[in-house]
């Protein structure tokens, strides 16, 4: 059986060692990366595409729920959640995560955490993952799936240049130029515009439906990207494209839509 291509995230330099030092002797794991923030842990997923991600929720900037939303479903790894968070919180850990790890960790628990990850991989749904995640993010975070209203067309087919999002009683209105992409996850939908992600309740084919498939390029079964914002794209030994956005977020292409965004490779 192929070890557990792992990546460790903690902005604590002393938790992220000793983490790597105790997985190092567990023979199903094998660490491809270390991070020390949020940002370098978006930047490795996206490189390395592993299997496993022990991931602190508590970090500066970019905590471990951000982590969550802007990772890409389609190759959303398994995650473990290494917390200090009470016990009504661990049990919904134990519910949409692969696993948790209390801090300290015990060497039993963190043996349980690889053991439930080999148990899931076979059988794992990126997309499905990601969407139980994104529930329970949204739940500790005292949030409800916002929605996007249609907007009224007259004539020929209109795009919008604005979309309204509805989370509880706040409305937001988004314009559509500044959609860098979109990921979706199940019937949740991550909208990364202006340095946000909005997350809302709806699927992918309803929003696709509004966006001008001329500007918003479909580059993965669950990710659009708003191709006026893609300032580099590369090509991957395994036929895959990987692309950078003005942000910095690289999103990767998969073999099945890389038609849509050769030319940009080509020239």
């Amino acid at each position: 059986m192929n070890p557990l291509s792992t990546i460790i995230v903690d902005d604590e330099n002393l938790a992220r060692r000793g983490l790597s030092l105790r997985l190092a002797e567990i023979p199903e794991v094998k660490i491809v990366a270390e991070c020390a923030n949020g940002q370098q842990a978006l930047a490795a997923i996206a490189e390395h595409s592993p299997d496993l991600v022990f991931l602190d929720i508590q970090m500066p900037g970019m905590d471990g729920f951000a982590v969550v939303e802007e990772m890409q479903s389609d190759d959303m790894p398994m995650v473990v959640f290494v917390t200090a968070f009470d016990q009504y919180a661990v049990d919904a850990f134990r519910i949409h995560a692969v696993d948790y790890v209390l801090k300290p960790i015990e060497d039993e628990r963190l043996h349980e955490a690889v053991a439930r990850a080999l148990e899931q991989r076979a059988q794992q749904d990126s997309v499905r993952e990601k969407e139980k995640l994104l529930k329970l993010v949204m739940g500790l975070n005292g949030e409800n799936p916002g929605s996007i209203e249609e907007p009224g067309t007259s004539g020929g087919k209109q795009w919008p240049e604005k979309l309204t999002i509805k989370d509880g009683c706040d409305i937001q209105f988004i314009k559509v130029a500044d959609i860098q992409w979109v990921d979706a996850a199940g019937d949740y939908m991550c909208v990364h515009a202006g340095g946000d992600t909005h997350i809302m309740r709806i699927t992918m084919k309803q929003l696709e439906a509004q966006l001008n498939p001329e500007q918003f390029l479909r580059v993965h079964r669950s990710t659009i990207v708003n191709a006026n914002g893609i300032v580099r794209a590369q090509t991957l030994n395994n036929g895959e494209y990987l692309l950078t956005l003005e942000a910095g977020t690289q999103i990767k292409v998969s073999r099945s839509y890389r038609d849509k965004v050769k030319h940009l490779i080509d020239g």
